[in-house]
């Protein structure tokens, strides 16, 4: 197994491995538009802080990738780049995507209502740090999320980061056990994310932190 730095001629197998990668999870696919899924999740992090992006190779092949942020006050928040592909990808104008975000509106007015904690960006200082993982499902189990993992956690020693954040799904549960072996603990409440459904159920955000 090899992990490494992306490097811009990774550029294009790491968007095929983002297409495939967390097949079968409850966010394979938010909005059933890859493109611009790619646009928030995973293009600015190639364009923008190329450095704190790893890839994990088995046999040569590409299975994995972190995409990460030292700092995430230096780097466009997750509602801003959602934002930007909403328009620049005009989704408002596609059928799909249209279902998606009708139903978050929906979903949103009924937190509302219900005065409930809505899902969103996450901010503290103590934490400034986050990440995204993803491994192709024919490599988990192999130790590549983990040597990923190891190696963005031996990078925040480095710059001396003092703790880091990630959101995942509350019904993820494979992914918040792992998160948890990593020593990522639990943070906050576990507001209803908008939009969001699989096998038509609602989805509920988790927020984790590291270090406890």
């Amino acid at each position: 197994m090899e992990i490494r730095a992306f490097t811009e001629r990774d550029r294009d197998g790491l968007r095929a491995l983002f297409g495939r990668a967390g097949q079968g999870s409850p966010t394979e696919s938010l909005w059933g538009h890859e493109e611009s899924e790619a646009a928030v999740y995973l293009t600015p992090y190639m364009d923008l802080e190329p450095e704190s992006l790893l890839l994990a190779f088995v046999d040569g092949e590409m299975v994995g990738y972190l995409a990460g942020c030292l700092d995430s006050g230096r780097f466009p928040s997750e509602s801003a780049r959602m934002s930007k592909a909403v328009t620049g990808h005009r989704l408002f104008l596609r059928r799909r995507p249209m279902g998606f975000f009708l139903r978050a509106a929906r979903d949103g007015i009924g937190v509302m209502v219900r005065r409930e904690p809505t899902a969103g960006d996450f901010e503290d200082a103590r934490w400034p740090a986050h990440l995204h993982i993803n491994v192709a499902a024919e490599a988990r189990g192999t130790g590549a999320a983990a040597a990923l993992m190891g190696r963005w956690l031996d990078r925040l020693a480095e710059f001396d980061v003092p703790g880091c954040h990630l959101q995942t799904l509350v019904e993820n549960t494979r992914a918040v056990r792992f998160f948890e072996r990593m020593g990522f603990v639990k943070h906050g409440p576990n507001p209803v994310v908008p939009g969001i459904r699989y096998d038509g159920r609602r989805l509920h955000q988790q927020n984790m932190v590291y270090p406890a």
